[in-house]
Formats: C-alpha cells, sequence, structure tokens
C-alpha cells in the first residue's frame, strides 16, 4: 500500500454507492494514498467485503448500511462517519441509478427511481455534511455526474434530467461557497459499471449493449476523483469530464 508522507494531506472521506463500480474504484485508490475512507451503500455485505480487504493492506476504513433516497438515513451515515473518524473532509457523492427507457414506454416508476437516487440523494448527501463542514471551515464535495450531464441521448431523457440536475447543484453549491468549500463535478463517459444492469426496456437494454461496447475502467474516474482530492485547499477543480480515448461519445 502507498500512502502519502505528509499528514496534512490525509482527509476523512465518505463514499456513496461504495459497493460496486466507480464508488468501490475509489474507495480504493483513496486508501491506497493513506486517506481515511467511510463507505455507504444497500448492499452491505459488498461494504464488509471491501472494508476488509482494504484494513488487510493497511487502510483506515468504516461503513454503513446507507439508502441515499432517505434523508435521515443520510444523516446516520454521516453522524457514523463522525463517530468513527471525528472529522468529514470530503464527500464524494456517488450513488445513482441508470434504468433507461423511451418516453413513450412511460415507465414512471424508473423515473422515480432515478429522480428519488440521482437528485434527491445527491441533495441529501449535501444537507448531511454541509453544517459540519461550514462549522469546520471548510471542505470538498465531489458529485459524480455523467456525460449526460452535457448532452442528451435517445432513451436517455430522464436519466440526462437528473444528471443536469446535479451539474446545476454543483454550481450553485460553488458559487454560494466563497471558497471555503470545494465542489468537483466529476462527468464520466462510458464506463465499466453496473449501472446497465438496472435496464429493464428491451430497447434501451440493446441501444446500451452497443453504446458500451467501448468503455473506460471504472479505476480512471477513481483517478479523476484522487486528482481533484490532492489539490492544495486554494485549488477547486471544478469539472471534470472523463471519455474513452476510442469513442466519440
Amino acid at each position: 500500500m502507498t500512502s502519502t508522507s505528509d499528514t496534512r494531506n490525509i482527509r476523512n472521506v465518505l463514499v456513496t454507492g461504495a459497493s460496486s463500480g466507480i464508488g468501490e474504484a475509489t474507495a480504493r485508490r483513496l486508501a491506497a494514498e493513506g486517506h481515511r475512507v467511510f463507505l455507504g451503500a444497500r448492499r452491505v455485505e459488498r461494504l464488509e467485503r471491501l472494508a476488509d480487504e482494504l484494513r488487510a493492506a493497511g487502510g483506515q476504513v468504516g461503513y454503513r448500511r446507507l439508502d441515499v433516497t432517505d434523508a435521515a438515513d443520510t444523516r446516520a451515515f454521516v453522524a457514523a462517519a463522525l463517530e468513527t473518524f471525528g472529522r468529514v473532509d470530503v464527500l464524494v457523492n456517488n450513488a445513482g441509478v441508470m434504468p433507461l427507457s423511451p418516453l413513450e414506454a412511460l415507465r414512471t416508476e424508473e423515473w422515480d427511481r432515478m429522480i428519488d437516487v440521482n437528485v434527491r440523494g445527491v441533495l441529501h448527501g449535501i444537507a448531511a455534511v454541509l453544517p459540519h463542514l461550514r462549522e469546520q471551515g471548510g471542505g470538498h464535495v465531489v458529485n459524480v455526474a455523467s456525460v449526460g450531464a452535457h448532452e442528451v441521448v435517445p432513451t436517455a431523457a430522464v436519466y440526462c434530467a437528473t444528471k443536469f440536475a446535479v451539474r446545476a447543484i454543483s454550481e450553485g453549491l460553488r458559487q454560494e461557497s466563497s471558497g471555503d468549500i470545494r465542489v468537483t463535478l466529476v462527468s464520466p463517459g462510458v464506463t465499466e459499471s453496473e449501472l446497465a444492469d438496472s435496464i429493464g426496456d428491451p430497447v434501451a437494454r440493446e441501444a446500451m449493449r452497443a453504446y458500451r461496447a467501448v468503455a473506460i475502467p471504472a479505476s480512471a474516474i477513481a483517478d479523476a476523483i484522487a486528482y481533484a482530492v490532492a489539490q492544495p485547499a486554494e485549488v477547486d477543480v471544478n469539472e471534470i469530464i472523463v471519455r474513452p480515448a476510442a469513442s466519440a461519445q
């Protein structure tokens, strides 16, 4: 395991959606750099296995089951992190779902789910950490969006709408923070993850199979997040878009 020799650069980082994909890769990358990580997701058994693995490598890790659609549960997640590490420096708002479908399919329950997880989940995370960051005089919020925060494609209207919202929320928080809280929006292109597994609509599922023919590993997004987190306090990396080099998407 590698770690920084300057303990002033070690941060306490909360990661939502940490049981797989980008969240898991981010936890691995940040723990390897010596940061203390506190992990949240609904699949506790995966969090437990990941935490055990990272601890065996020398990492300082905590975890708690988390449903980001529940504001009270998100507050309890942050409280547990504070109890474990005494301070919260960074929140990585990563939890998200992507059950794509054409609007005419009228899969309204899936629309509601995306709004609950992708938008309300981000807001719940911000609401839970913001008072602590203000009180301690600073911190960092990293919101994971998508290239769908910058463009719209067929079958993804609602998903893109949620990611456009995350982009707007991130920019609003940045403008309201007056330099004490850093805000980073990370927008992945096609990335290896379990997101596509939630697509129930056959048209969207087939389209996504072709779209995901070229994908970058989740570790590439973790690298981008680690880069933003590693910057000195006076440097705020506002937006990062990461796409596969071999794809025009």
